[in-house]
């Protein structure tokens, strides 16, 4: 069944089809149900009516990225595989002094870890919409502009710019690449990380409460084909992709899944990620992914190093509708 009247945000479709309905299981900032759709020419799932004018509600003070440090077995393990993927990334990255932005970066806290990983790191500036992150990353020695990418007028190039979880929370994810890349200096890499709609827990959890929705926080979510598409309208060109783990989606379902037959309690009091079971699982099925992954599995987590490419400004006017799964 189609939704009569609504366009894919992506390829301007009119062909987009109901694919989900979720409710807010992780941190119950409100009782509403919201819609997901999918378009069936770029595979794009996107949430409608985005909740933009509700950012105070939905991201709460309880919100992961607001609280203390999470000590976790399971942190530290993201921890160590985050520092890995750095490294890579930085050894591609040319030049004698590194200038790296964090979009969404709140408090910086990737951007002090690569000050640490690479002895290049030069100026360091996050950009995000949070006040207390501001402050925060201000202490660590970071630059800080609250505000959108879109409005960010850089001092300097970057040769690293990190995405990390991001892109799925904008409205508009073709203006913040194009911010990107005019942000991106000569030889520079973007680094983005994003859910995979094509994964095998979407897949299981679609009707019930899929936690790559983290719903209704994230808007607009990809695999990897249409974002490849949509890099090349900003101007860019994917130089390498790699799926990785997705355990945080698969504890969320599973929590939620749980919780919809009684066997446990999760509430605004003890969001899913402060849920005594949330360490235990997550490693677990951090380790089923990363088990299945080099047989073909394709986890719900991907990996895109982007670099700027002009030829790929021609594919703009192309239609999203020919992607094919890569």
């Amino acid at each position: 069944m189609t939704a009569p009247g609504l366009r894919c945000p992506l390829c301007r479709g009119t062909r987009t089809r109901p694919w989900a309905r979720a409710r807010d299981l992780e941190y119950f900032t409100t009782e509403d149900e919201f819609a997901y759709h999918r378009c069936p020419d770029c595979r794009l799932v996107f949430i409608d009516p985005v909740p933009a004018d509700r950012l105070a509600e939905i991201y709460p003070a309880s919100y992961y990225s607001y609280g203390p440090p999470d000590r976790s077995f399971a942190a530290r393990v993201k921890q160590r595989l985050d520092a890995a993927a750095f490294r890579h990334v930085l050894a591609r990255v040319p030049g004698a002094a590194v200038n790296v932005l964090d979009v969404g970066g709140g408090d910086g806290a990737h951007l002090s870890m690569i000050r640490e990983l690479e002895p290049r790191t030069a100026l360091t500036q996050v950009v995000d919409l949070d006040e207390r992150a501001g402050r925060l990353a201000r202490a660590r020695g970071h630059r800080y502009h609250q505000g959108r990418i879109e409005d960010f007028a850089p001092p300097e190039l970057f040769g690293l710019i990190l995405l990390v979880n991001l892109i799925e929370h904008v409205a508009d994810p073709a203006a913040v690449l194009a911010a990107l890349r005019r942000c991106l200096a000569p030889g520079g890499v973007i680094l983005v990380k994003t859910p995979n709609t094509a994964s095998l827990d979407a897949r299981l959890f679609r009707h019930r409460n899929w936690g790559g929705l983290h719903c209704p926080r994230h808007w607009r979510l990809f695999d990897r084909g249409n974002f490849t598409r949509l890099a090349a309208s900003a101007g860019l060109r994917v130089d390498r992709f790699r799926h990785t783990q997705g355990a945080p989606f698969w504890t969320a379902s599973v929590l939620a899944w749980l919780a919809g037959r009684g066997l446990v309690r999760l509430s605004a009091a003890r969001p899913v990620v402060r849920h005594p079971l949330y360490p235990v699982l997550t490693p677990l099925f951090a380790a089923f992914d990363f088990i299945r992954t080099p047989l073909g599995g394709r986890p719900s987590q991907m990996f895109f190093e982007l670099a700027a490419d002009d030829r790929a400004e021609e594919l703009t006017g192309q239609s999203l509708r020919s992607t094919r799964h890569a």
